[in-house]
């Protein structure tokens, strides 16, 4: 099983490439669509990886395939530039795996 990364910022999709995570940088909504549909169409890919900010841009195409996909897993992840707080970053990191911080 293979994650995708749909990243709006260059810093995220670097880290993840260089952790063996393939991916797109996209700016868009018709980008982050076609994104998702490029990750959806590779049946190896179990989970997808979306910055906060492309969720927000694309939240209801998101939303309307994370409701009729059983597979794969959605999963919004925070950036750098993310519109999270820091003890929302907190509350992120503990619930995700469970480490205090």
């Amino acid at each position: 099983m293979k994650m995708f990364l749909v990243s709006d910022n260059n810093d995220t999709y670097t880290g993840m490439k260089l952790a063996g995570v393939e991916g797109v940088v996209v700016h868009t909504e018709e980008e982050v669509i076609n994104a998702v549909e490029k990750a959806l169409s590779d049946k190896s890919v179990g989970i997808i990886l979306i910055t906060e900010k492309l969720r927000a841009l694309a939240g209801d195409y998101i939303s309307k395939k994370m409701n009729a996909l059983s597979e794969p897993l959605f999963l919004e992840i925070p950036d750098r530039h993310g519109m999270r707080s820091e003890s929302s970053m907190n509350d992120f990191i503990s619930t995700s795996i469970g480490l205090k911080l």
